[in-house]
């Protein structure tokens, strides 16, 4: 190494450094062609114990076919040792448009005059929740843009009190994930008490002179501001943190590397690593050609990308959004993928529209946007229906679980739990509960068939008779309309 790494440090520079990233990319091009080094690699990463940066990189720079193929297989293994089919389903919620960050991927950017601004108030944030209640979605994740004027923490406060206040029918929103700018620790200690879920803060891209480059305005410009936002919101309460870069805007080697830097700065520095990973690659949006980002990610590489992310951190979550097609999304999910987004919008006040309640219950995909105010275009526009419908076909359990949040299984906790295996004793019963929910009270006739009959078949996989017994009898009174079991 030709610099100090200190992982442990709270200094952006100090555990993403720069010079550790390219001495790891030239130490992986050097040894990728060490087949004793790669066997020892893969047989560490069978144990689940995690990939060093150094180690992932080796692994992603070999282009040898039958490794690429070991790591997706062992990619599947660990997934399903510790998440086992389940596929948590998520939705985003778009609140606010205006922006005052020059970011040059993003339509957002305030240099955009074309793009119509917008910011929901309280009675169409109501009417959002209705919208993706009546969808039948318990998990949110809230996105605005940074203006600190129009879109002070004080609205995202009100809006995630207004969201959970929401019951209409049987539906609730019982987890509200955010995804805001960089900000303050008091104000982080202000999100926490309010009962979100993950911070979630995409860095875009961990090359210091590319992303300022990309940010040329406006306060997310600040490199270590942003870079260093997970920690003042793990010290300001926040348990569970999200991270994610935009594949294409950097070459993703370096992002590769960096990004796992990240993640075991988090665990030296916290005590606990990220709860999730975020993997969206660039993507068509009003005012953004991606013909001008040159690092664009294909196929195979994202592949490989998807399943060592899984090997290299085996107890995060994964998360892909409808950014990818279904197809690709069919591939991640055998490959590590844990959560998913489904029937999303990007736009501000996408759901509760004419267009959208028709389109609910059974349809095939959803209707054009009303206005152009999209971050970005969607690949995936199957309405939730067809994707919990997709999923059952595939063997998974579409899970709308939200318990751990609830029952304090959060950050350490609940890595303790996923660690130990014993995790599948409350995940299991739950996700088979929530989906029969979505079953009984969304589904079409078509899904519910199809989803009571896995529920049948998954609930006998429960290790735990006591466990298993009282799952059973759970799901049984939900018939009778009783709602939120948990374990």
């Amino acid at each position: 190494m030709t610099n100090q790494y200190d992982p442990g440090s709270d200094r952006a520079e100090a555990f993403i450094n720069d010079a550790e990233i390219r001495d790891t990319l030239e130490y992986a091009e050097a040894n990728a062609g060490d087949a004793a080094l790669i066997g020892e690699i893969l047989a560490k990463a069978a144990t689940c114990a995690g990939l060093t940066h150094r180690e992932a990189a080796t692994l992603l720079l070999c282009g040898d076919a039958e490794t690429d193929l070991r790591v997706k297989r062992l990619a599947a293994e660990i997934k399903e040792r510790f998440y086992g089919s389940r596929i948590v389903m998520f939705a985003p919620l778009y609140l606010s448009n205006y922006c005052v960050n020059g970011c040059v991927y993003c339509p957002y950017q305030s240099g955009n005059r074309h793009m119509p601004r917008r910011k929901l108030t309280q009675d169409e944030i109501r009417r959002e929740t209705i919208a993706l209640q009546d969808m039948g979605h318990k998990r949110l994740a809230l996105e605005l843009g940074e203006d600190p004027i129009r879109n002070p923490i004080e609205y995202v406060l009100e809006s995630i009190d207004t969201i959970y206040g929401v019951r209409h029918r049987n539906g609730a929103i019982r987890r509200v994930n955010v995804n805001i700018a960089a900000t303050c620790a008091d104000n982080y200690r202000r999100l926490a008490d309010a009962g979100i879920g993950t911070y979630i803060l995409f860095q875009e891209t961990y090359h210091k002179e590319k992303y300022e480059s990309l940010h040329p305005t406006g306060p997310k410009r600040n490199y270590a501001y942003h870079t260093e936002a997970p920690d003042r919101a793990m010290d300001g309460g926040i348990d569970d943190i999200g991270l994610g870069v935009l594949f294409g805007l950097e070459m993703y080697k370096y992002d590769f590397v960096g990004l796992l830097m990240h993640a075991e700065h988090l665990e030296a520095a916290k005590g606990v690593g990220p709860h999730t990973i975020s993997v969206p690659r660039i993507r068509p949006a009003d005012g953004v050609d991606v013909a001008n980002f040159k690092d664009a990610v294909p196929d195979d590489v994202f592949e490989r990308i998807v399943a060592l992310l899984r090997i290299s951190v085996p107890y995060t979550g994964l998360i892909m959004s409808t950014r990818e097609s279904q197809t690709m999304r069919e591939r991640a999910l055998g490959l590590g993928i844990s959560q998913l987004s489904g029937a999303s919008k990007t736009s501000v006040g996408g759901y509760g529209t004419d267009w959208f309640d028709a389109d609910v219950r059974g349809g095939d995909t959803l209707g054009a946007e009303t206005e152009d105010t999209a971050q970005f275009d969607t690949s995936d526009n199957r309405s939730l229906d067809r994707v919990v419908g997709w999923l059952t076909d595939l063997g998974y359990i579409p899970s709308f679980c939200t318990a751990c949040y609830r029952e304090g299984r959060t950050g350490d906790r609940f890595m303790e739990l996923v660690k130990s295996g014993r995790i599948a004793d409350c995940c299991q019963p739950n996700a088979l509960m929530t989906l029969k929910e979505y079953l009984e009270d969304y589904a079409s006739p078509d899904t519910r068939t199809k989803g009571l009959a896995l529920i049948a078949k998954e609930v006998k996989k429960i290790p735990s008779p006591e466990v298993r017994g009282i799952a059973e009898a759970y799901l049984s009174e939900l018939d009778g309309g009783r709602r939120d079991f948990r374990f």
